[in-house]
């Protein structure tokens, strides 16, 4: 787990899906938000407890109650690691909250490392 708020930055959610090659599978309202940091957790109460406003969640929790979460943290985004897709009730409440939905292939050590070096440049 990792918490790191740059507030300096001016990366958006758009940046990482280029910069990363991250799959968008819902929220697409929402790729113009700003990125601030990221946080690495599975367990919902940790990141209600830790997460910030403007962090990129990333997870392998694929259901509805992940988004509940993002939306009480006002995360910027929600990365799913692994290859996996999200449920389908996650993706209805992703486009009524405007939080994207993204996937990447890459485990969840690697693409936190990348995520990372990402928003350190900023």
């Amino acid at each position: 787990m990792f918490s790191d708020n740059l507030k300096n930055s001016l990366m958006t959610v758009n940046d990482i899906v280029r910069k990363l090659n991250l799959t968008v599978f819902g929220g697409d309202k929402g790729l113009n938000r700003e990125i601030v940091g990221g946080y690495v957790s599975d367990l919902l109460s940790d990141v209600m407890g830790n997460a910030a406003e403007g962090d990129v969640w990333v997870t392998l929790q694929t259901h509805k109650n992940v988004m509940a979460v993002a939306s009480l943290k006002d995360v910027a985004a929600v990365i799913l690691v692994k290859g996996l897709n999200p449920d389908e009730d996650m993706l209805e409440q992703s486009h009524e909250e405007d939080i994207p939905v993204l996937g990447t292939e890459l485990k969840t050590f690697e693409l936190a490392g990348k995520l990372y070096a990402l928003i350190k440049k900023r």
